[in-house]
């Protein structure tokens, strides 16, 4: 995540030695015995993402790469041009049809994807999910931390800059993305308890995952709402559109932005002070864990899939499953905040 953290040369050896060059995640400390392969099989493992081309999910084909790269399975990603839940679901369908081993999804609508995703694994294929806490036709579901205690931390920061006052309003890139709604959730609900003279209005504004649209959605609604402090956005995107219209309309210190959002994508707004706090986590190591997962279901070894499992992953050290009802969500604590101080510190 960190440069820092940037993995040296390794040596993996799983069935057979294999080399490999330095590259984004660390797996200085990587769970071998957890994806070594017990008859030195070879799987085919495909990621799909809500949409590609954004930047968000290019750092995840970065970690899906490396992981082929490290172990020698047969893994690529793939993924919609445009935020799209039936062009997602098509996919899906042409990999079932391919015969692959496993599908590791960060779906852009869980309830789109759960009949082609059951038809997944009533064929035998392994289904690992990313950023779906509500799924349930998957054999595990991975998140990088608790979502509402996420969102909790962005409604903290936003307060913060906003003196505890004003309206703002929050995005989502769809009201049916389960874990940016329980971000905003999360968020809302620590309005309320700390911040009550904070209000939301305008409802939660639906951004496709696409910068453009957040400037439009947010231009709208601070016509409509000219009085409005802060934004809190949800998807990755907002951090750039939420930048582009705090600068053109000369909104710097009077409307302040925390939200999702990378340093690639919300530098130049970051390091003008024309947004003031960015959250994330690192979606090259989430594509990592996931394939791990993938490839530690197709060996069977469901019984080291538990509480307490450590991928060797940073973030990813000691799973837990906060809902003892569903042993198959699995959380890690990956999440780290920036702002124009330590913006330095990220190069993705």
């Amino acid at each position: 995540m960190k440069k820092l953290l940037v993995s040296a040369a390794l040596a993996l050896s799983f069935a057979a030695p294999m080399a490999f060059a330095a590259d984004v995640v660390d797996t200085s400390a990587l769970n071998k015995d957890l994806i070594a392969s017990t008859q030195g099989k070879k799987y085919t493992i495909a990621t799909v993402v809500k949409v590609d081309g954004i930047a968000w999910f290019d750092r995840m084909r970065d970690g899906v790469d490396q992981f082929k790269k490290d172990t020698g399975h047969d893994v690529w990603m793939v993924g919609p041009s445009q935020a799209d839940a039936a062009a997602q679901v098509q996919l899906v369908e042409n990999l079932i049809a391919q015969g692959v081993d496993a599908i590791a999804i960060v779906p852009f609508s869980v309830e789109a994807v759960e009949p082609v995703l059951k038809k997944a694994r009533d064929r035998g294929i392994v289904v690992i999910s990313h950023e779906a806490s509500n799924i349930k036709n998957v054999d595990y579901d991975i998140e990088a931390f608790d979502n509402k205690a996420y969102g909790a931390n962005l409604m903290k920061e936003l307060g913060k800059y906003m003196g505890g006052q004003g309206s703002y309003v929050a995005t989502v890139g769809s009201l049916t993305s389960k874990s940016q709604m329980e971000w905003i959730d999360g968020a809302v609900e620590y309005q309320k308890a700390h911040f009550p003279d904070m209000t939301q209005v305008a409802g939660r504004l639906e951004t496709y995952d696409d910068a453009s649209t957040d400037y439009n959605k947010l231009k709208e609604a601070m016509a409509a709402y000219p009085d409005v402090k802060g934004i809190l956005g949800a998807p990755m995107p907002t951090s750039a559109g939420a930048g582009r219209l705090i600068a053109e309309r000369g909104l710097k210190d009077k409307v302040y932005f925390a939200g999702t959002g990378l340093v690639s994508v919300a530098g130049q707004y970051l390091a003008n002070g024309d947004i003031q706090y960015i959250q994330f986590w690192d979606p090259a190591v989430a594509g990592y864990a996931m394939n791990m997962l993938a490839v530690a279901a197709l060996e069977k070894k469901q019984d080291q899939i538990k509480p307490g499992l450590n991928l060797g992953l940073p973030g990813y050290e000691d799973l837990i499953a906060p809902d003892a009802s569903k042993p198959n969500l699995l959380y890690g604590a990956g999440w780290v905040g920036v702002t124009k101080e330590n913006m330095d510190q990220y190069d993705f």
